[in-house]
């Protein structure tokens, strides 16, 4: 009887093992939620905003920020439809705004202001989309 007892419990936990482990594989690692820059612009003199957007993508670089929207096609289906939408997506809000932020980007933001009249949201995106 004791054998019995002893194999029973034994298979009770690897089944009690396997069970956690399938659950422990299968569960999503919770993510830290995106951040973006989500900007309308309204662009007066391309020339001088195209000095500014030409130096954008290497201050990105050092807070992974990456281009999702750049100007393109907007077709308005609710309001008034901004002039050109960019939008930038950074692995998180803290990211995001740091890149905002930072002296690199500073140094460029009065060619835009110059430029363009424009609104600029940093805005925290859904975790583990």
């Amino acid at each position: 009887m004791k054998a019995n007892l002893k194999i029973t419990l034994a298979v009770l936990a690897g089944l009690i093992a396997g069970a956690a482990a399938t659950v422990a594989m299968h569960a999503k690692p919770q993510k830290t939620p995106p951040g973006y820059i989500i900007s309308e612009v309204d662009v007066a003199d391309p020339a001088a905003y195209q000095t500014y957007a030409k130096q954008v993508p290497e201050t990105l670089a050092p807070f992974g920020g990456h281009f999702l929207v750049r100007g393109g096609k907007a077709n308005a289906v609710e309001g008034e439809a901004p002039k050109r939408i960019v939008v930038i997506a950074f692995d998180s809000y803290e990211k995001a705004q740091a890149w905002e932020d930072s002296a690199a980007y500073g140094a460029i933001k009065s060619i835009r202001h110059n430029a363009a009249k424009s609104r600029v949201i940093v805005a925290e995106g859904i975790a583990g989309q």
